[in-house]
């Protein structure tokens, strides 16, 4: 419930002149004078300015919760490739992915949890370790764009050979979120070409 009495509302709109108090009604009824509001009372103004701002922040909040939702599954998704997890694939591939690759072959979700399942053993240490960084996540709805740099980082294999180079790749991926799950539906990946 909003306090009652003058308030920052009534205080700004009697500096302005946009309102009045009705004598005739108490001290705590303010009429709006300003044209399309006249005869509206303060109190039923102060509700829908209340309204307003729970919505705002409402939909603010959750949009912070999507944006940080994706930017986790991303992350957390990474981590799984890195270690050559399925379950990882199947979890944030949707089941009408359309994937095209760095080198334009055009792939789906089953032919990538399939390769996932044939690459061997699962139990061997990592090869490139994926991270991302430079993370674009755009909200519309329940729809979602993520744009990223994927820097994949070959792992130190306690060998004395020359170190293979850092690779860069640029992905966007397009998530849908249903059933309360974000999940990439459409996604591309450039490779960035090394200096």
């Amino acid at each position: 419930m909003l306090p009652q009495g003058p308030g920052v509302f009534d205080l700004l709109l009697a500096r302005t002149g946009a309102c009045s108090r009705d004598a005739s009604r108490g001290a705590d009824r303010v009429i709006m004078s300003a044209p399309g509001n006249e005869g509206v009372p303060m109190n039923a103004i102060r509700r829908r300015a209340a309204t307003a701002i729970a919505l705002f922040t409402l939909c603010t909040s959750a949009a912070a919760s999507d944006e940080q939702q994706l930017t986790d599954l991303l992350n957390e998704f990474l981590a799984g490739a890195t270690r050559g997890d399925v379950a990882t694939h199947e979890r944030f591939w949707a089941d009408d992915l359309i994937y095209t690759s760095s080198s334009g072959v055009r792939t789906d979700k089953a032919r990538i949890v399939e390769g996932m399942r044939n690459a061997g053993d699962p139990a061997t240490p990592p090869a490139i370790i994926y991270s991302a960084d430079d993370i674009d996540v755009r909200l519309f709805g329940t729809t979602a764009i993520v744009a990223f740099r994927l820097v994949a980082t070959p792992a130190d294999s306690g060998e004395n050979t020359r170190a293979a180079p850092v690779t860069y790749y640029l992905n966007t991926g397009t998530f849908l979120k249903r059933d309360d799950q974000w999940r990439a539906v459409a996604w591309q990946a450039t490779r960035v070409p090394l200096n």
